[in-house]
């Protein structure tokens, strides 16, 4: 049934058909109407069943019908033909040949009836009506007695065509495959037409892999159709601008024209071309459809602007699958140069064997019923038949005998081209789903009689479902099916174009795509055998807004410009950038760190404080210096222990501190060399224990000056406190309070040896973690504390009657202990690497030297070099 829709359309297409031919004569004006213009190229091979085609080949020069006049007969020869497209129609006669012969639909013969159309919907129109009517009497939407039974219509390779031939058939559940484009169909009509060509998404997705593996983010876009550009904008351009592609232009070409509208139509290109060729874009997209190159030639051919610098007008034009190499007679002198280093998508395809013998084979003196034959062979061996010729100034006599191999493949190509093998495919799925269907029938019935038969005939629609199942291998081997929506499943080759100065070309396969592969593997190229346009020194051309950002440097946005667009910085510290036009700088691994130039990682060296440098070597020996002045001064101590000096300030105190100075000299090595899990855990407990013990003497001997002061008063409680016990309480309180916290610390955390990689930017610091800060600073803590006190204490004391002087050497070396450690903290936590372990080696060398030398130097002067005043009269009198 069809709906009121429908009938709307044809009767809108019917009156289309007819106004062309209304003819109304001079007053009193009477009108008839008669058969419209006729479809001047036909070629038509009888069968049982019949594939019609509808092929682009021709193009007219005129323009759109005004109804201003009446239309004159003479327009149909102002026209010229598009060899290349000949081929298409060969294909199919081909495809049709091979069928009948390897017998592939026994006891049925196939037929085709072949028909071109010009620019203008109504000719696809007309032809659509025309394969539902009855042979060679147009009447639209009826047909009667009529031997031809066509069963499917191809049409293409333009996408008007298919557009406009499915607004027609579908109307009659028509079954229909389309083949150089892929026409956008709503849901409804999307049922009855099949494409030999796959979604256009797989395509846009290749072209954008291969923008991405030749680093292109900075490109342009040019279209043959405003539909097609706004289709890009709202389908496809986020799917690019997602992958940090950017487009300078997206035009669209205007719509060819002759005649009186062809200098409009010059002044427009030129404006395009003009943008263009002014882009600093170097790739440039083709999405145009099969004609493409016809008006690209044109352009760049008249328009050459002395404004625009020679390397910005080399371009290299990525051309999607829809297009071809294809040219009319005058274009024949043009250049092609342009093409040198294009690259364009192609479906898959494969050489059909026997198909160039085919083509070589035609003559126009014998193919009687091709209607296109002629018409190619003048226009491609530009020449005339004898027939033709009317005043007798032919340059060139068509003799039939000319050879197709002989053309330059920049007017014909004798290997099949891949529309042609599209069209191939497309009449082999109409004969396997007839295949299907016959043998569908032929199970159920057991027989498929005349009155059966007849009835299919008159219910094409049958065919959909055998057409949407069909899945065959063609000659060449290569499968063939339809995806769920009607296109074909296959995946694109990737060409580049080489030309040659004759107007010749090679196209060499660079790549393919495999819709069907994971991501990381959809496209496979060879980028070392690409050729690429001659200006660029077969070096890969770069198209990209600006410069890339050399090695060491990153992007950084500009404001008002595209994200292609950017400026570059240097990386900061700690971040290198060893690769061009990074997004951002990344710092090196831990054990690496960055070299001048900010593009590379340097390994980092291993560092310690060692016995080897200076640095370690003088601690060392400073260390083990004090160590023997200690035991100098100890031994003097003791071998003058009777002396009053000695007697007088406790010995054993004396003694003790004098053995606290030597061991704190000593602890320090434990600091110099690779740390290990001894000299970790040891150190810093020895430290402090050991200035714990020697903190405890001085305070014990500040603290037995004072008490032997009070104690010489009557009376005093005190006297009971003076002597050994108060020394050896204060000593070993001290150190066990020093000793319990050091137990706690490596109990709960111990410290362990460890590397520093981040403190040194170009060095991995080798030392001794804490394990917990906490405890170590306890430790300070309780040393601090100590400090203060014996400080507090000895100042208090310090101008007290003493002997030789002792509370006051004292004060001024606890002054000196307190200056040394108060400048410790901030010093050390200031400091890096090995050097943290050289300011805390100096601050017990400078601090335990301090009391040294205080406390004791005052004394070994006199016992040494003036013993006169080491004498008991000399302390009575103190």
């Amino acid at each position: 049934m069809i709906t009121y829709y429908s009938e709307l359309v044809i009767f809108k297409t019917w009156v289309l058909l007819f106004l062309p031919t209304v003819m109304c004569i001079s007053p009193p004006y009477t009108c008839k109407l008669s058969s419209p213009l006729p479809i001047v190229h036909k070629y038509y091979q009888s069968g049982d069943l019949i594939i019609a085609a509808i092929i682009y080949q021709i193009i007219f020069l005129i323009n759109e019908f005004t109804f201003q006049s009446l239309p004159s007969f003479d327009v149909l020869d102002q026209y010229q033909f598009i060899t290349h497209n000949y081929q298409h129609t060969l294909a199919l006669a081909f495809a049709v040949k091979e069928i009948n012969e390897n017998g592939l639909l026994p006891n049925v013969s196939l037929g085709f009836h072949i028909a071109t159309d010009s620019h203008e919907e109504i000719t696809t129109y007309h032809l659509a009506m025309e394969f539902l009517s009855t042979k060679d009497k147009f009447i639209p939407n009826y047909k009667c007695k009529d031997e031809t039974n066509t069963v499917a219509v191809i049409g293409g390779a333009r996408i008007n065509i298919c557009i406009n031939m499915a607004i027609i058939l579908c109307n009659y559940k028509f079954p229909q495959i389309t083949y150089g484009s892929a026409p956008l169909m709503n849901t409804e009509r999307a049922i009855f037409v099949k494409s030999m060509f796959p979604d256009e998404y797989h395509q846009f997705k290749g072209i954008l892999n291969l923008l991405l593996h030749f680093g292109w983010t900075w490109v342009g876009l040019v279209s043959l159709f405003d539909e097609d550009r706004d289709r890009f904008i709202q389908k496809r351009f986020s799917m690019f601008s997602e992958r940090g592609i950017c487009f300078d232009f997206i035009e669209c070409f205007p719509q060819m024209v002759f005649g009186n509208e062809g200098a409009e139509w010059i002044e427009n290109v030129g404006k395009i071309f003009k943008v263009i060729m002014k882009s600093t874009v170097i790739a440039v997209i083709l999405s145009a459809e099969i004609t493409g190159i016809v008006p690209l030639r044109i352009m760049i051919y008249f328009f050459s602007y002395d404004d625009i610098p020679k390397e910005r007008k080399a371009k290299v034009w990525i051309m999607t699958a829809q297009m071809e190499f294809t040219s009319i007679r005058m274009q024949r002198q043009l250049p092609i140069d342009f093409l040198h280093g294009a690259l364009s998508f192609a479906i898959h395809a494969k050489e059909l064997t026997g198909f160039q013998q085919f083509m070589e084979k035609r003559n126009p003196n014998v193919e009687k019923d091709d209607g296109f034959i002629r018409d190619f062979w003048k226009d491609a061996f530009e020449c005339l038949f004898s027939s033709d010729i009317t005043d007798g100034n032919a340059e060139r006599i068509c003799t039939g005998e000319e050879k197709l191999e002989t053309l330059p493949n920049s007017v014909f190509e004798t290997t099949m081209i891949v529309h042609s093998y599209t069209m191939y495919n497309a009449v082999y799925a109409v004969a396997h789903a007839l295949k299907a269907l016959r043998s569908s029938k032929h199970k159920r019935d057991q027989k498929m009689d005349e009155r059966r038969w007849r009835l299919f005939l008159q219910s094409p629609w049958q065919l959909h479902h055998f057409l949407q199942q069909v899945s065959f291998n063609n000659s060449a081997g290569q499968q063939i099916s339809f995806g769920p929506s009607g296109e074909l499943e296959t995946g694109f080759d990737i060409f580049n174009w080489v030309t040659f100065p004759n107007k010749s070309f090679l196209k060499v396969q660079l790549g393919e795509i495999d819709p069907t592969a994971p991501p990381d593997k959809l496209l496979t190229i060879c980028k070392k055998e690409a050729i690429w346009p001659l200006i660029f020194n077969q070096t890969l051309p770069l198209s990209i807004c600006n410069k890339e950002c050399p090695l060491g440097h990153s992007k950084i946005k500009v404001e008002g410009k595209l994200s292609c667009c950017y400026d570059c910085k240097p990386c900061p510290e700690g971040k290198i950038a060893d690769q061009l036009d990074l997004d951002d700088c990344f710092p090196c691994s831990e054990d690496q760190y960055p070299n001048k130039d900010k593009d590379g990682c340097l390994p980092k060296s291993i560092t310690f404080l060692t016995y080897q440098e200076p640095l370690g070597i003088s601690l060392a020996v400073i260390a083990v210096s004090f160590s023997i002045i200690s035991a100098v001064v100890l031994w003097i101590f003791i071998k003058y222990q009777d002396t009053p000096i000695v007697k007088a300030n406790n010995r054993n105190l004396t003694y003790s501190l004098l053995i606290a100075l030597l061991l704190s000299f000593l602890c320090t090595l434990l600091f110099i060399g690779q740390p290990d899990q001894a000299k970790c855990l040891l150190r810093q407990t020895a430290f402090g224990i050991i200035f714990s013990v020697a903190l405890s003497c001085i305070l014990g001997k500040t603290i037995i000056v004072v008490l032997a002061f009070m104690a010489t008063k009557p009376s005093s409680k005190v006297r009971k406190w003076v002597g050994k016990k108060m020394a050896i309480t204060i000593i070993l309180t001290c150190f066990l309070a020093q000793f319990n916290i050091c137990i706690v610390w490596l109990a709960i955390s111990p410290p362990f040896p460890d590397s520093d990689m981040h403190s040194m930017a170009e060095e991995i610091v080798l030392q001794c973690n804490e394990g917990s800060t906490t405890m170590f600073y306890t430790v300070l803590s309780f040393l601090g504390f100590l400090t203060v006190v014996s400080f507090t204490v000895a100042f208090l004391a310090r101008n007290l009657p003493d002997s030789f002087n002792e509370t006051k050497f004292i004060t001024f070396s606890m002054l000196v202990f307190c200056s040394v450690w108060v400048s410790f903290v901030p010093t050390y936590l200031s400091t890096k690497g090995k050097y943290m372990v050289t300011v805390e080696i100096f601050s017990i060398l400078a601090s335990a030297a301090g009391l040294l030398g205080c406390i004791f130097s005052p004394k070994c002067y006199i016992i040494i070099l003036r013993p006169d005043l080491n004498q008991k009269k000399q302390l009575m009198k103190k």
